[in-house]
């Protein structure tokens, strides 16, 4: 998940907070580490959490914080991480919902619901459209096709489509 705005901050800042505190009395609590497993799984849960809320901050704070006279790098690993793309760019430019909507010749109300379903109603050419007012340019993509997980999924829809057909006999 990704920090998209001033009050998500605020919102994880407090929860980092509350888990830090949690960590700690974990860590001071002398009846759960008689149970070092015990004790030891909740302690990683409560800290990975931890650490999860930092890496959001952190992440959030260079994107608020960026020089905005040079570009800023995004790293996009997969096609799947797009929206995230497109959401932080969206948050390095310091444009709001409204600004964005206006520079698209949309409605503030249609860029919400991009966000807030990852850009899955939005079109292709809406969303290249998103990605040419933000300015996102990719640079040394490589597109990898694997066969084998297209055979995969051949043959999963094939045994769901054979499923399907058994259900309405």
């Amino acid at each position: 998940m990704i920090i998209k705005n001033e009050q998500q901050y605020n919102t994880t800042k407090e929860w980092l907070q509350k888990f830090e505190k949690s960590v700690a009395e974990i860590d001071s609590n002398e009846r759960l580490k008689a149970d070092p497993l015990r004790w030891q799984l909740y302690h990683d849960a409560y800290q990975s959490q931890v650490e999860e809320f930092k890496q959001e901050i952190v992440e959030y704070e260079r994107l608020i914080n960026c020089d905005k006279s040079q570009s800023i790098q995004i790293k996009v690993e997969s096609f799947h991480q797009l929206p995230d793309a497109l959401v932080k760019a969206r948050i390095a430019a310091s444009l709001s919902h409204q600004q964005l909507a206006e520079l698209l010749g949309i409605e503030e109300q249609r860029v919400k619901e991009y966000e807030d379903s990852d850009y899955q109603c939005a079109s292709f050419v809406e969303i290249l459209e998103v990605i040419t007012v933000l300015g996102v340019e990719f640079q040394n993509a490589t597109v990898r096709v694997d066969f084998k997980e297209i055979e995969h999924v051949k043959k999963v829809l094939e045994k769901w489509n054979n499923k399907k057909a058994n259900a309405t006999i």
